[in-house]
């Protein structure tokens, strides 16, 4: 059924897990504000959203994961609010050029929860601030952050959510949350269900390692770069753009406007290599940060324990390449 994502209906749907959600009133509040608004016009996919079909929002993830959280803890008003907020601090395109200038979507996000507009709705709703980050930290035991090698809801979410864009969900997503549950903050389910779950994580991360990543993340990386030797703009009002403002930032610019259209429209002139070749001038290293790879539990148990096979498929994505040379054709 059709729903709008500003509040104005009582009842948000999520479309992918066909969960209903009773918005309170801080949610409300916090989905008119910019900082959430923003988020409707950055792509979930980053860069890769331009050579594949993943062109749903961080938006439309960050509603995904506080119908999550609403099924699973649904009277937890501190960990409803914290999966709404809890991708304000990305980058235009996502994780596309993090760390560049020491961009770091997490400290954004701490900045921006302990600022207005997000501080003030917070407060008005008698919301503490504190307890928001605290439970969006690394180190909480929260099942929207803890673990980091245990698949928590918001990864659930993004591998889904990931999974069905691109087709390689054979599983309804109903029928998949009916078999999950909650254990020590960490994603646990069957013997089965866990098996659809770690495919979907190995599938994802050979995503992040094709040419459909590589190639359109390693130029915006060049290009984010120019635009900041150049002057175009500070890294931190760079790191607030919008997707469209990051591109007509990239038009502006003398040094950045040509690659920036060859990238959009003769993408297929991009060719990526792993390891040291070709030995072309021309040619660029790249190398991934990380590779995602969170498993669930099953019945409370560790994979290792539970189900070492799947453990080893987990474990052999350290062999996927993370180093490449690209170059335009």
């Amino acid at each position: 059924m059709p729903t709008n994502v500003v509040g104005l209906c009582e009842v948000f749907t999520d479309p992918l897990w066909r969960i209903s959600v009773h918005l309170t009133p801080v949610e409300v509040d916090l989905l008119r504000s910019e900082p959430l608004r923003r988020l409707h016009f950055i792509a979930h996919g980053g860069a890769s959203t331009i050579s594949t079909l993943q062109s749903y929002s961080r938006l439309e993830h960050s509603l995904g994961v506080l119908a999550l959280v609403s099924h699973f803890r649904r009277d937890d008003q501190v960990l409803r609010v914290a999966a709404l907020v809890h991708d304000i601090g990305h980058l235009p395109l996502s994780h596309t050029f993090e760390g560049v200038a020491d961009l770091n979507h997490h400290a954004i996000g701490t900045d921006l929860l302990q600022a207005d507009p997000v501080r003030a709705v917070l407060a008005r709703h008698g919301i503490s601030t504190d307890a928001v980050v605290t439970t969006l930290d690394k180190r909480s035991a929260s099942p929207l952050s803890s673990h980091s090698s245990l698949l928590n809801l918001d990864h659930l979410d993004s591998y889904v959510r990931s999974g069905r864009f691109s087709g390689r969900l054979n599983a309804d997503p109903a029928v998949l949350l009916d078999r999950l549950e909650i254990k020590d903050a960490a994603v646990s389910t069957d013997r089965e269900t866990a098996g659809t779950l770690v495919d979907l994580v190995c599938a994802e991360a050979r995503l992040h390692t094709s040419w459909d990543n590589v190639g359109p993340v390693s130029v915006v990386r060049r290009l984010v770069c120019r635009l900041l030797d150049g002057g175009a703009a500070d890294p931190y009002r760079l790191a607030r753009m919008t997707d469209p403002q990051l591109w007509s930032a990239f038009d502006s610019l003398e040094a950045t406007r040509a690659e920036g259209t060859m990238l959009r429209y003769e993408l297929h002139r991009l060719k990526v290599v792993s390891g040291g070749v070709p030995d072309d001038p021309s040619a660029w290293d790249y190398a991934l940060r990380k590779i995602y790879s969170s498993a669930p539990l099953i019945d409370g148990e560790r994979l290792e324990v539970s189900a070492p096979e799947l453990a080893a498929e987990l474990d052999h994505l350290r062999l996927l390449p993370t180093r490449f040379r690209v170059w335009w054709a």
